[in-house]
């Protein structure tokens, strides 16, 4: 089996425990999160791009599933030197250049920039235009996070767009359309390439990950600020954040 990695109890309970990660013989690809997994508000570990670059050469394809849009989710990939395909917008996007696939788009996301228009005049200091990264976003809306997010959810569900989602990430509050999500492109992702979900492994660290996690064989969080992403995980890094994703990297290499 592979080098051992320490870990917190599914039940999110303080006892730690010792577990063996997954033997890398046993898999065919890791899907890596990006914000608060591969790189913060700092940018990357040095040291983090070197064993990416090595796992996916050495041991296993790394693949991306990020609400980044592509243009921002694109140069991450090659920077980590990953030969996998490119999940963004929160499974609203597929690229997969590697195998010559075309850009998917699997949503509109037309009602979600609507929804937080309306929003806007709901909420005080919530600005419409959202985040930056909106002007390339095409299949959701992103809002700024203010600490208001299960009051937009409560809005949404309450309206007209009740037919739309509110997904928080940590970064940033997401406005999709349900049934986009992770997991959705990540199945049909994997499909075009053969791969069996069940023998791919999943990082993470917020709520948008957790669809994912329930999707692939092994999953692996970074982060203890959202509880029902721990209870969704396979275990918990030792360290968190980018230092999380260090510490699976380096266990994978054994």
């Amino acid at each position: 089996m592979g080098s051992e990695m320490c870990i917190r109890d599914r039940c999110e309970t303080v006892r730690k425990v010792m577990l063996e990660v997954p033997n890398p013989n046993e898999w065919d690809m890791i899907v890596f999160d990006v914000d608060g997994t591969l790189l913060d508000s700092d940018g990357f570990h040095d040291e983090l791009v070197k064993l990416a670059r090595r796992v996916d050469r050495e041991v296993m394809t790394i693949s991306l599933a990020t609400g980044r849009t592509l243009p921002n989710a694109t140069p991450i990939s090659q920077a980590i030197g990953a030969s996998g395909f490119i999940v963004a917008e929160n499974g609203g996007m597929i690229w997969d250049s590697h195998q010559g696939y075309e850009i998917v788009a699997l949503s509109d996301g037309k009602r979600a920039k609507d929804a937080a228009k309306w929003l806007a005049n709901q909420i005080e200091d919530l600005d419409p235009k959202g985040i930056e990264s909106n002007r390339w976003r095409e299949t959701e809306w992103c809002m700024a996070e203010i600490g208001k997010h299960e009051l937009m959810a409560q809005l949404i569900s309450e309206s007209e767009w009740s037919d739309l989602s509110v997904v928080p990430t940590g970064f940033a509050v997401h406005i999709v359309k349900p049934g986009i999500n992770k997991a959705s492109a990540l199945e049909l992702a994997l499909k075009r390439r053969g791969v069996d979900p069940a023998r791919v492994i999943a990082c993470g660290d917020a709520q948008n990950d957790i669809s994912m996690f329930e999707l692939v064989g092994f999953s692996v969080a970074v982060s203890d600020e959202f509880p029902d992403v721990v209870n969704a995980a396979d275990c918990i890094t030792d360290s968190r954040g980018k230092e999380g994703s260090i510490e699976l990297l380096k266990a994978l290499l054994g």
